[in-house]
């Protein structure tokens, strides 16, 4: 079942260790969070900066964006304590990294009893098995973990990232074909931002919802790729118009510009509206 319409253009990784930083993400433009234990923090620092996430989030402050925790994976030295803290957190899901089964997604979702649960794609394995993973129990979104598949897959960085098309494909599809969130990887090289902007244009292009961040300068460029702009919500209204209108006066054929209009047509003229008045509010 498709979930209501939500802005996911943005989605900013924030390293739970750095206090700093989880205060500014207060004034970010970001349409979601991942406050991170995982990959952003050193061994020695997990506990503490688990605690830091749960103060943060306690204060609260971050407004309408989406709040996501990123835990260790539940079978590291800290996997069952993020787990039992996101319990009690102000969350609107739990990350779960380098998730490769159903099992492993639907065993965290026994932890965190109706909590959403997003799962990170970023083996080969884990890959393969996308659809199994997507339709687990309570995972709202599949995520792309870009730099470890590339990694596994022993892939050439390329700007066209051909060599992770595949993969994110598939990735996509099984998301779709369960109505859920599918988010892009990281762009890791923060002084191309050309390169970011081809990244955000292809991962729009391929049909994911957003991307995931790991700079707050990424933000702006991927709420631009990611976001209808004027001209696609303006042609939206004239295509729902224009169904209506015909419906109304009992055609059973509608031409806008030359083009056929059908039912499809119509839907993703209404996700594309409420997608843009999401974003206004």
């Amino acid at each position: 079942m498709e979930q209501p319409t939500r802005p996911r253009r943005s989605v900013l990784y924030m390293p739970g260790a750095n206090r700093r930083a989880l205060e500014k993400a207060r004034t970010l433009p970001a349409d979601g969070l991942i406050f991170d234990l995982e990959d952003a923090v050193a061994p020695e620092a997990k506990p503490a900066a688990r605690a830091a996430v749960a103060a943060a989030l306690a204060a609260g402050g971050y407004g309408r964006r989406e709040l996501v925790l990123r835990v260790n994976p539940p079978a590291s030295p800290w996997g069952a304590d993020d787990l039992a803290a996101a319990a009690a957190m102000p969350l609107d899901a739990v990350l779960l990294p380098k998730v490769e089964s159903a099992a492993e997604a639907a065993a965290a979702a026994a932890r965190l009893p109706g909590r959403p649960i997003w799962c990170m794609i970023e083996t080969p394995r884990g890959v393969l098995a996308a659809a199994e993973i997507a339709a687990a129990p309570q995972v709202a979104a599949l995520v792309m973990g870009t730099s470890d598949l590339g990694k596994e897959l022993r892939a050439r960085e390329t700007a066209d990232r051909l060599a992770l098309l595949p993969a994110l494909g598939l990735v996509l599809l099984a998301a779709r074909a369960q109505g859920i969130a599918a988010l892009d990887g990281v762009h890791l090289d923060l002084a191309d931002a050309d390169g970011f902007t081809a990244a955000c244009r292809q991962g729009r292009a391929l049909g994911f919802d957003g991307k995931t961040l790991i700079h707050p300068n990424q933000i702006a460029a991927a709420n631009a790729a990611f976001g209808p702009d004027a001209a696609e919500v303006t042609q939206a209204r004239r295509l729902i118009a224009a169904y209506e209108a015909a419906r109304a006066a009992g055609q059973g054929i509608v031409v806008v510009d030359g083009r056929l209009v059908e039912n499809l047509h119509v839907a993703e003229a209404r996700r594309i509206l409420a997608l843009a008045a999401a974003i206004d509010a």
